[in-house]
């Protein structure tokens, strides 16, 4: 009898011990799936912070434009505190002054002095110039260089956390999902949006914004999670502002664009066990001049959220 229960003991001892490793590797038994956004992103960043300070970390990453890059920075360097003070130091560099995305709306300055207006007006003009005679508006190269020097990375393989990135083909406009090779330029293909970056070859083939067809990949990461592996989701997208009516051609063409990509979210939101969502959409996607606020927006949406992503990976 005091074999029997010392043996109890030890088996006891032994399952005690089995579920305990099991809910350590549970803490990072996730995909997590970073949205599209532009300066909406930022909220990307509050996210990240919040389930680290929960002992939180996926075990794989699958992110499109602005949710490929920050996903790239903290799988190579799973930091989250790091990898915002990078993207706070880049926010504050020439370098991203440089980038100088070309903007439409410009040329609409009321409160500008007339020598600002008539600058903005050139511009414009040498803007719509080469709209009508080009497909592409912005510097490719300062893209490309850009994410280079964020992400520090420049394989897949160098990365602690596997990541996949979105882009589509052009012009076919398949969706592909890139997880080897090239960092720097899936990444750049990922955000390159039509009409304002050129597309990017990768081995022989050109690539786009991959935000066209998944701008939330929460799809994309259920493909890749294991069976009955959870999928956190980020959707970081926008939603036409209800005071505002495009007043020119171009804005309708960018409101119908929120329409479709709305919709499409919707249907994306579905394949996400774990949906979190800022309140970021009235954001621009070119502005970035709100860090802080986007990125505490990112923590309250995580927060929120926190309690029922506890009770589904401690399952």
């Amino acid at each position: 009898m005091l074999q029997s229960h010392r043996g109890g003991q030890a088996a006891g001892g032994v399952e005690l011990f089995a579920n305990l490793i099991k809910r350590f590797h549970k803490s990072d038994d996730f995909v997590l799936a970073l949205g599209g956004g532009g300066g909406r992103g930022l909220a990307h960043l509050g996210v990240l912070e919040v389930l680290e300070e929960h002992k939180l970390k996926p075990s794989a990453i699958v992110g499109t434009s602005i949710g490929a890059l920050f996903g790239a920075m903290y799988a190579h360097r799973p930091d989250a505190r790091l990898v915002r003070e990078r993207v706070y130091q880049y926010l504050d560099s020439e370098a991203f002054g440089q980038l100088n995305i070309p903007l439409i709306e410009g040329a609409e300055m009321e409160d500008a002095s007339w020598l600002s207006r008539l600058t903005a007006a050139a511009r414009q003009s040498i803007l719509y110039t080469r709209a009508a005679t080009d497909i592409a508006v912005g510097d490719l190269n300062t893209l490309v260089g850009m994410v280079e020097e964020l992400s520090e990375a420049k394989l897949f393989s160098e990365l602690k956390i596997p990541l996949y990135v979105t882009s589509v083909q052009f012009p076919t406009g398949d969706c592909h999902l890139f997880s080897k090779g090239n960092l720097g330029r899936a990444l750049a293909a990922s955000m390159a949006i039509p009409g304002i970056f050129d597309p990017v070859e990768i081995n022989g083939s050109r690539y786009v914004d991959g935000a066209l067809a998944s701008e939330l990949p929460a799809k994309e990461a259920k493909m890749i999670a294991r069976a009955g592996q959870p999928v956190v989701a980020v959707n970081v997208g926008a939603r036409p502002h209800p005071g505002k009516e495009p007043s020119h051609v171009i804005g309708m063409i960018d409101w119908a664009t929120q329409i479709k990509s709305l919709y499409l979210r919707q249907y994306k939101k579905e394949f996400a066990d774990v949906l979190i969502e800022p309140l970021v959409g009235f954001t621009q996607w070119h502005d970035f001049s709100n860090p802080d606020q986007e990125v505490e927006r990112g923590r309250d949406a995580a927060l929120e959220k926190m309690p029922e992503l506890l009770k589904l990976i401690s399952r």
